[in-house]
Order: C-alpha cells, then structure tokens, then sequence
C-alpha cells in the first residue's frame, strides 16, 4: 500500500478545503451545506518531493440524518487504510459533542492522529487552537484552508510518520495491475496469466475483496501481476463486499507500470467501464484494453473489428491503447496479452531523443502555428524530455499562459506521429523560458 493519509472530521469544518488545498485542485465538492462529500475521494499529492496517496471523507456526526450512516462507514474504512490521520475541528466553534465522539473512534485505530484547527484566519485567534489539547493527540495545528495558513506545518508533520523505505518496488519487474468493474472476469484472467487456480473465482460479483501482488515469470521476463476488487459505481460502493474494492484498486493503480482495463465481451461496454479508464488516465499509467469472455460472443470476420470501432468510439481519450481479445475462462488467445503488454511498458520508459523532439515541435509549429490566447501568443523556443513512467517532454515557451489546451492536444498527436507511444499517456510541460539554462 502507498502511504496514505484520512482527512476526517464531523460535517462543514473544511475537510475538503483543506482536501484541495493539499492536492492543489478543487477535486472535492466544497459547499456549505453540510454533509456534500460523502464517499471518500482519493487523489494523489506531494510535498517536498515526497508522494502520498490522500482522502476526503463525508463529515462524521452523530444523530440520524440521512447517508451518516453510510458516511461514517466510509470514514471508518478510510481511518482503517490510513498511515496517517488528520482529525479536522473548527477553531471558531470550538469543541462539540460529535468532535469528542470522533476522538472516540480515533483512540481504536491506534494510528497516528494529528489535530488540524481549521479557520484560524489570523493571530488574533490562534489561542482557540489550546481547547483542543483535550482531545489527547498532542499539539493541535493552527490552520486556515481560506488563507494557506499552517499548511506546510501540517504536511511537514504529517510526512514525518512516513518511513523511506517502506515502499520499495522491484525495479526489474513489469508490474501490471488488472481493473474493471465487477464481475468481468478478473481473477479468471489472473489464473489464465499464472496457469493456475492462484484466485478465487466465482460468478457472484464482488468475490475479491483485496489486491494481491504474484510475481511470476514467463519467457526470461519478469512480472508482477496485481488483482483487484472490482469498482463498483460510487452509490453502491457501501456494499459491505464492495467497501475497500476502490481503495484497493487505486493502491494497485499506485504501484503499476501497466493497467489492464478489462471489458466484458458478452455484455459490452457499459458507463463504468469509462469511470475505470479515468481512474487509469488520472494514474497516467501505460494502458491495455482486454476484452474478456470473447469465447461468448457470437462471431463473423467482422465481429472483432466491429468491437475495436465500439472501444475506440467510447474510449476517445485513450486511442494509443492497444486492444487485446481472449477468453480467461477458456485460455484463448492469453498468450497475446503479453506482448501488448510488454510494447505498453516499454514505451511507458522510452527515452527520446532530444534533437527529433525539437525537430518535431518546429516542424508543427511551421505547420500550424500557435492562435492567439489569453492576449498572447505562444513562441516556442527549446523541447527535452525530463522524464519517464510515462514520458514527459518540457517545453519552454514566452509564456505558458499563452498555449491552449487543444495546441497541446496538437503538439501531442504530432509528437505520437514520429515516435511509438503505443500503450502509454505522454505528458508534456510548458516552462517559462527563462526557467531553461544552457
């Protein structure tokens, strides 16, 4: 698992605030009704160049309004799959009845628990952060999610629980996770992959309630195979079978190198197979379209084009994934998957050359220059690649304000056209370029 950290608290104290405040954009609902967030959301973060896996929760109270029950189920199973929790309270309204009753719940988990005081907007009352030394959790931290107050305090602190060795990957492995909703056929996959009934399979939806990492190896590579609980859809996720499927499936998404969106064959694709392929865009890791059950499927010498045409129809914004048909449950056509697999990784690490980088952006802009935007216009002077898993390309420019989302969609489709990116995302950077030193 990533080290991960719970935001909890009762209803409209700023969890989500301080949610968005952390991730840097505004990923949960904020509002002052109480009670809006009630699923967990999860997001990734980072401070100080260390990353950690985040989550709201709906606002824990006590009473019998409607979903509390189901949102302080929620809030349980984050606190359960927290390193680290972050109990937030209200510094103007001070202590209440439902903050002691979360100080309850807290003292059980036995995890480290850290006091963030919401809304102290200025020195004149920094004195209200005192009233919760009450709660036993040591010193409480002043912060203001409205102003960015304290911010840093609370993640320096909350950074000091991490430990820097705990979650080594094996480097020499291509790890890949399997994804989908429920009940596609996943864990058939996993022992079609590893020859051998390694998962518990059954044809009542939600059976694996945990990921689980097998290494194996096949042909002279090695690989780690990573199951998952299906995703169900975010209203029936307080199934008592379904309440870590998404926390697990995004841990898995977290230490992959490859994610396999497997699709159900027989039945089609359906609205949450896109909610599953945004948690994988979101991740920007390599992808491989599977559809399973294929041995199911009336079929002419069409059928398997007609299908492709469909995926690439509902899966607009993945269509450098390559597209992979077979039968777990019979053990057809497995063996294509990993060569899918293994060209998804290895673009996901490619390395690119520097000067065809920068001959390729000047051979674009030449043939179709940058529109006016935002009162200016982009002018492009220099391109490198400063990263890999998946690879990213900085370009430095007058001004990054100036590039339009659908110049950068160009610039990438321009950049896919010269260099093989099947199978993964390709992430680009606009940089003053006055940032760029020779």
């Amino acid at each position: 698992m990533p080290f991960t950290v719970a935001i909890v608290g009762r209803p409209n104290v700023g969890k989500s605030s301080l949610f968005n405040r952390i991730v840097g954009d505004r990923v949960s609902i904020t509002d002052d009704v109480a009670g809006v967030t009630r699923d967990r959301i999860y997001a990734q973060a980072e401070w100080l160049t260390k990353k950690f896996s985040i989550i709201d929760t709906g606002g824990i109270d006590i009473g019998d309004a409607p979903f509390l029950t189901q949102i302080r189920e929620q809030a349980e199973i984050a606190m359960d799959e927290a390193d680290v929790i972050v109990f937030v309270v209200d510094g103007m309204s001070g202590l209440t009845e439902s903050d002691y009753y979360i100080a309850k719940q807290l003292y059980r988990t036995e995890k480290p628990v850290i006091i963030a005081v919401n809304k102290i907007d200025d020195s004149v009352h920094a004195h209200n952060a005192f009233e919760f030394y009450s709660l036993g959790f040591g010193d409480p931290i002043a912060v203001s999610t409205h102003h960015g107050i304290g911010i840093g305090d609370l993640l320096d602190k909350v950074l000091s629980f991490m430990k820097n060795d705990r979650y080594q990957v094996d480097q020499t492995s291509i790890s890949f996770s399997i994804l989908g909703r429920p009940n596609v056929g996943k864990s058939s996959l996993v022992n079609a992959i590893l020859g051998e009934e390694r998962v518990i399979v059954s044809p009542i939806a939600g059976t694996t309630t945990d990921a689980i990492d097998t290494p194996f190896t096949k042909d002279k590579v090695k690989y780690t195979v990573i199951d998952t609980a299906g995703i169900r859809k975010r209203g029936k996720i307080y199934e008592n079978l379904d309440k870590y499927a998404l926390l697990r499936a995004m841990s898995a998404l977290e230490r992959s190198d490859v994610a396999l969106l497997v699709l159900d064959g027989e039945e089609g694709i359906v609205e949450q197979d896109q909610q599953v392929a945004g948690y994988i865009m979101d991740y920007m890791r390599a992808v491989v379209i599977v559809v399973n059950k294929w041995d199911a499927v009336e079929k002419d010498s069409k059928t398997m084009k007609k299908f492709e045409e469909k995926i690439r129809a509902q899966f607009k914004f993945l269509p450098y994934a390559p597209i992979v048909f077979l039968s777990a449950k019979k053990r057809e056509r497995v063996h294509t998957l990993f060569p899918a697999i293994q060209l998804a990784f290895e673009n996901y690490t490619k390395e690119l050359s520097t000067k065809i980088i920068n001959e390729t952006l000047q051979d674009a802009v030449a043939m179709n220059p940058p529109a006016i935007h935002n009162r200016g216009k982009a002018n492009f002077s220099y391109a490198t690649q400063i990263a890999i898993k998946p690879p990213t390309i900085a370009i430095y420019v007058n001004d990054p304000e100036y590039v339009h989302f659908s110049y950068e969609r160009y610039l990438k489709n321009q950049f896919r056209s010269v260099f093989d990116l099947t199978g993964t995302p390709l992430k680009l950077q606009f940089r003053k370029k006055d940032a760029y030193e020779d």
